[in-house]
């Protein structure tokens, strides 16, 4: 392992001044449980959806698995310095629902939960504040095999599961997320089948969206009753969202992805009600979220959050109107659409360079983002709590990976939460994805995210002058100033 101080990268830039962060903002990067742990038949770990998904042939590039991912199970302490050494203030992390149950409920895996009670004292010796994720889409198998997110039960079951974690760890940890972009989890895995477990049904996709959601507000109530100072949001991947021309039915398309991605989620957990245009979008395929329980579950979902974790990424540019769509799967295997109820609508390129991964880097659209909900929705605290670029790279002769490209996003986007600080967003922290490179779902190990390079073979691990770069705007405690 490589120290992130050693041949640092100059934090003086000449520039005239400082691009300052407010005092307290929270400087973090993210992981998730099956992507860097490994260790998957290891200390009474039982399976999970991701576990059958990645060993089904064809379902994941080069038939990659989760099964060593980068061991951070063995190897958290180092993981852990160098989270200190690059001088992040804050880790954001999965729980592995199936390494503390493995049938998903009853029987309590000790090792499991003993191993995340190393890794919060170790965060707290490092002075590094834990941020635990209770679920990063790890669902324990025999909870799919009883009918998955698409049945009422799980948001229970996942309930109980919160309770347990929380009643372990709560005494060290204040804050807590709950569910990781449920979109993903419900829209991916449920209707195209692009991610774990692989089904292909729109009406349990918008069944288990909602399940999410309430298994969110259990989990919330049942974390709070225990402990009344215990903190509590969610993470969802949001978009800014436009329209290719200023065609109505491109302007329709926009609405309808907006409403998909974003507002089926912003409006039960920030106002407690579902936008009435995605109910009806989504009328033909009889969803009514909730049934005869309906507004029993908003109230339970559309309690106060302590704060929003928002994902962000890039920007959506559709069309409604016929012609030939652009590659925006989260698999390379992608075949059915996972907008349900507006298959029809295309994504297009909007004219922006792209990452590694083919999306589009627009910072603007991080801005408006935040813009969007600090203004149309009550006030809460908010967080990135994901944001980062992928790319497939390698280590130059020197074995320093020169990834000038991932900086200037981070850089990109940064200034985009900073102007956004500036117009009054009550953004309190940023968590750049990832602190290593990983297992990057339906794409194996062919795109890296990581701040810090990981050899797979070997699992060394190496800073990146990313890396180097961001651990110089922790220490300023912002960016550089514009020249």
């Amino acid at each position: 392992m490589t120290s992130v101080q050693d041949d640092s990268v100059q934090d003086d830039t000449g520039a005239a001044s400082v691009a300052a962060f407010p005092a307290g903002f929270r400087w973090g990067a993210a992981t998730a449980a099956y992507q860097i742990e490994g260790a998957a038949k290891e200390g009474g770990r039982g399976p999970s959806i991701w576990d059958t998904f990645s060993r089904t042939p064809g379902k994941v590039l080069g038939g990659d698995t989760g099964d060593v991912a980068v061991d951070h199970y063995h190897r958290f302490a180092g993981d852990v310095a160098l989270m200190a050494d690059l001088g992040l203030t804050a880790y954001r992390f999965s729980i592995s629902w199936p390494r503390v149950l493995p049938s998903g409920s009853g029987a309590v895996n000790e090792e499991g939960l003993d191993f995340y009670r190393r890794l919060v004292d170790a965060l707290l010796a490092a002075g590094v504040e834990p941020w635990p994720t209770l679920y990063h889409w790890d669902l324990p198998q025999p909870l799919e095999d009883a009918g998955g997110w698409p049945e009422r039960d799980t948001a229970h079951r996942f309930a109980e599961y919160a309770a347990l974690v929380h009643g372990a760890l709560g005494d060290r940890v204040r804050h807590w997320t709950t569910v990781n972009e449920p979109w993903c989890a419900a829209f991916l895995g449920y209707a195209s089948g692009e991610h774990a477990p692989g089904r292909r049904d729109p009406a349990a996709a918008l069944t288990a969206a909602h399940h999410l959601m309430l298994g969110h507000g259990l989990a919330a109530g049942a974390m709070r009753a225990a402990n009344g100072d215990t903190l509590v949001g969610a993470a969802v991947n949001l978009y800014a969202v436009s329209p290719a021309t200023d065609d109505p039915a491109d302007v329709d398309a926009a609405r309808r992805v907006d409403g998909l991605q974003n507002r089926l989620f912003l409006d039960p957990l920030l106002l407690g009600r579902y936008p009435a245009d995605v109910l009806e979008d989504t009328e033909r395929l009889g969803f009514v979220p909730g049934g005869a329980d309906l507004d029993a579950d908003l109230d339970v979902i559309g309690r106060p959050l302590d704060h929003l974790g928002v994902n962000y990424y890039s920007r959506h540019t559709v069309a409604g109107t016929p012609g030939e769509a652009s590659q925006t799967a989260s698999s390379p295997f992608a075949a059915h659409s996972p907008w349900v109820g507006s298959e029809h609508v295309r994504f297009v390129p909007g004219g922006r360079p792209v990452t590694g991964m083919g999306w589009e880097i627009d910072a603007g659209g991080l801005h408006e983002v935040l813009s969007r909900v600090h203004r149309e929705y009550p006030s809460v605290a908010l967080y990135i709590t994901e944001n980062g670029a992928g790319y497939d790279e390698a280590p130059d002769e020197n074995g320093t990976v020169q990834d000038a490209a991932r900086i200037a996003y981070l850089d990109a986007h940064l200034r985009a939460c900073h102007d956004a600080i500036a117009g009054g967003v009550p953004l309190r922290g940023y968590f750049t994805w990832s602190l290593l490179d990983n297992f990057e779902w339906a794409w194996g190990y062919s795109k890296r995210f990581g701040l810090v390079h990981v050899d797979y073979a070997t699992q060394r691990r190496a800073p990146k002058e990313s890396a180097r770069w961001y651990a110089g705007v922790i220490r300023r405690g912002g960016l550089p100033g514009r020249a």
